[in-house]
Formats: C-alpha cells, structure tokens, sequence
C-alpha cells in the first residue's frame, strides 16, 4: 500500500468514524453499562439566569414562559442579567409586575460569562437553571431537570432542545436534523456516566458547583466540564424541553457556527486535563471522539478530496469513493445555490457549513483569536 493509500484510509477512517463510528460506539456502550438517576420529587429553589443583549422583541415572553411554569412558584425566581442593552430591554422586564423577576445591568458591556459569574453570586437558588433570551420551555420544563438533582451524583443538567422550522428552509432542515442527532447521542453518553456536550438555553447546575469563569470561555462548555472534573456527572433530561425557531440565513448560522466552535475550541485547551484516560477513564475517550475529533474533522476532509482523485484513476473503492464525494458535494452545492430546496441537499449543505465554520474557528484559535461578546441568535 503506498503512501497516499495510507493518507486516503486514516483520513476516510477518521471522518466516517467522527460522525458515524464514535455515535455507533456509544449506542453499543449504553446498551452495555446503564448507569441510572435516582431521581426525586424534592423541590429545592430555583434561579433561572436569562443573559441578555438586545432582546426587546422576546424577553417578556421568555421571562413570562418561567414564572408559568408547573414547578412551585414559592420556590422560582427568575434574574435577568442586561449586557448593557440599550434596546429597552431593560425596561421590559422592570415593567413585568411579579415580584419573582429581578434586573441586574452589567455596565459597561462584558459578555454573557461575565453576565452569568456576576448573577450567580446574587442568585438565591440552590439549582441554577440557564436559560436563553429567546428560549420557550415546555411548561413541565423546571421540574423534569431539577428531579435529577435527587440523586447526589449528579452535578449538572442538560434538557432538549427542539429547533422549530416553520419556512421550510435548507439551513433550517440540517440543523433540525443535527440537533435530533445530538439528542440521540447525548441520550446514549448519559447512560455510561455523563454527557460531553450540553444545550446553554436549557440547563441546570447545583449552585454550589457553579465556578467563576473568565469573560472569554464558553459557559455551555467549559462549567459541565469543570463539574465531570470535580467527579459529578452531566446528564440529559429528555423531557425537559426547549424549542427555539432556527436561523434561516445561512451566512447567520455560520457565524454563529463558528463563534460557537471557537470558544469550544479553547474549552478543550482548558481543560485539557480531562483528556488523561487514566484518570477521567471512559469520559476522556468521549471528550476525544465527541469534540476534538468532531472539530478537527474539517482536516481530513480537505485532504480526502485531493488524494482521492489522485487515486481515483486506479480503479475499484478509490474510484467509487470520488464518485460519492463529487456526488455529496454537488447536492451541498445546490442546496447552498438555492437550485433545490430538498432534504437530500439540506444535509450535505448543513454538513459543509459546520465543517466549514469549524475550519475558520479552528485557524482562529491557532492565532489566538478569542471572542468574549455575543449577539442575539437571529442577529448572528
């Protein structure tokens, strides 16, 4: 087997085993080693911290979406934390008459980690509850993630998040389709030990795990991170659900794509302890088959191209693998042209714009480009 024959197996072996080995490898895991939840029907207080910049068209129905939820209402507060908006969204939530709603202002504008390090000191919750500005729960939401915390090893909480696509558009179809993805596979890492990656408009944390962060670290990430650290687990909560509509544009989604991976990216470095099997055993290979091999996927994928059609005019699998790359390509083409609108060309166009997005990131992060400041999602 000759050199480039190597680099067109390790590359292929890689991107296949990325996206389809590793979740195959878990599902087979979760049927080996199922670890349950005690759950309980304690209701201990709740905090729910809603960061916002800039949200004056959805705040009052996010806030309004908390304080009617089924958990008890003696035991539910919600603090909103303005990133110096000067939208009135300020004004929107000190006009909403509960007195079970508090305002802080982060003056002068210093990002969401800071945001959430200052409201977290003021919360009077033994379970904080993060959510989005624009993110809708289902009424049962609170209750379905806090009846984890019975069980005293678990730390952190993560619900399920349902993109809503109401215009049909492509970008909307792949990511609907990532999400249920994601989903799946966070259910399978759950019932090993915990889950790698975690949905920040629906989660929960003890208070008393919650760790002080810096302006530029992604607090999605890096706090159930730092929880599988401290030996708690992070579990899915599949009834506690969240639905928020998709980006629609696709140029939106890719910015969002790549401040997301970014941040990711620097997770990972931070806490990169955690990629020591000997000592966060079954975690570590997670965390390197889930993210780090995930993020870096675009590497092979820019190789495979070349070397396949280098190799393409020697006949048999080489051949038909450039005959399914060129194929792949061409349907992710149309669907990002806007030459068709089916599904058949959402997925290819959703899987090129995250690669992408991943690839930017990374070359970002290897410059050592940090992002601390955010916008709302439909305006990133």
């Amino acid at each position: 087997m000759s050199a480039l024959e190597i680099a067109f197996w390790v590359c292929a072996f890689w991107v296949v085993y990325a996206f389809a080995g590793y979740p195959l490898v878990a599902r087979v895991l979760a049927g080996l080693r199922r670890r349950r939840v005690d759950k309980g029907d304690r209701r201990p207080m709740v905090t729910v911290v809603i960061p916002a910049f800039n949200e004056a068209e959805c705040i009052e129905q996010t806030v309004c979406n908390k304080l009617a939820q089924t958990y008890p209402a003696d035991h539910l507060d919600v603090l909103v934390v303005s990133d110096a908006s000067d939208d009135g969204t300020d004004e929107i939530v000190a006009a909403i008459d509960d007195p079970r709603v508090s305002l802080i202002r982060q003056e002068p504008r210093r990002g969401k980690t800071a945001g959430l390090n200052m409201a977290v000191t003021r919360a009077r919750g033994e379970i904080i509850v993060f959510s989005d500005a624009n993110s809708i729960y289902e009424v049962d939401a609170i209750a379905r993630l806090v009846e984890n915390f019975a069980d005293p090893a678990v730390g952190y909480v993560t619900g399920k998040m349902l993109y809503q696509n109401p215009d049909g558009s492509l970008v909307g179809d792949g990511c609907t389709g990532y999400m249920r993805y994601e989903n799946a596979l966070r259910a399978w890492e759950s019932v090993t030990g915990s889950v790698v990656g975690v949905d920040g408009g629906i989660d929960a944390v003890r208070k008393s795990l919650y760790r002080p962060m810096r302006p530029d670290q992604i607090p999605d990430f890096v706090l159930p991170l730092s929880v599988v650290a401290g030996g708690y687990r992070v579990v899915y909560e599949p009834a506690a659900v969240l639905r928020e509509e998709v980006l629609v544009e696709g140029a939106a989604e890719f910015r969002m794509r790549v401040r997301v991976s970014l941040r990711s990216l620097w997770a990972l470095w931070d806490m990169r302890r955690l990629f020591n099997p000997l000592r966060y055993g079954l975690f570590s290979f997670q965390l390197f088959s889930h993210k780090l091999l995930r993020y870096t996927a675009f590497l092979p994928l820019l190789a495979l191209l070349p070397i396949n059609l280098a190799l393409a005019p020697g006949g048999g699998i080489y051949t038909a693998a450039m005959s399914g790359q060129l194929l792949f390509y061409l349907l992710a083409a149309a669907g990002g042209m806007g030459w068709s609108k089916s599904r058949l060309c959402a997925w290819p166009w959703y899987f090129v714009l995250v690669n992408g997005a991943s690839g930017m990131a990374f070359f970002r992060f290897i410059r050592g480009h940090k992002q601390i400041l955010w916008q709302p999602r439909h305006g990133a």
